[in-house]
């Protein structure tokens, strides 16, 4: 078996992206799976592929794991890790990092501009909900 994820479009434009991330566990997790390919948002007005994207907001909720959004490259970095742990059982909220101009993408060596997600601490059953509004880099 396998954890049921789903991946929602909920806006795609020329300037930002929302997408929504569901998973319930079975207890597998996952380990640097591609969430957000940003070759995929789509192309602006004239043309050009989206080949980053800064993450403004943030709304997640979390039951008895931790996820950490990573940004792709040859070794990962961590963008930022929400929840917790079992013992810290549903914890939710919303982040907004529009004040100072977003999570911007390190630049790490081999970065392709998209972003990854990993659990840890996953037991069956535990679950999230990821809301990401994403500023687009052509």
């Amino acid at each position: 078996m396998a954890d049921a994820v789903t991946t929602q479009t909920i806006v795609n434009t020329d300037k930002r992206a929302i997408i929504k991330l569901n998973n319930l566990s079975d207890g597998s997790g996952e380990s640097a799976v591609k969430k957000i390919d940003v070759s995929t948002l789509g192309s602006n007005s004239v043309g050009t592929t989206c080949s980053r994207v800064t993450i403004d907001q943030i709304w997640y909720s979390i039951g008895g794991m931790r996820v950490d959004l990573e940004w792709n490259a040859t070794t990962n970095v961590k963008a930022i890790m929400l929840g917790g742990s079992a013992a810290a059982g549903n914890v939710g909220g919303h982040l907004d990092f529009r004040s100072f101009g977003g999570l911007k993408n390190t630049e790490a060596s081999g970065v392709d501009g998209d972003i990854d997600l990993t659990t840890s601490g996953h037991t069956n059953l535990d679950h999230y909900t990821i809301v990401l509004e994403l500023r687009k880099s052509y």
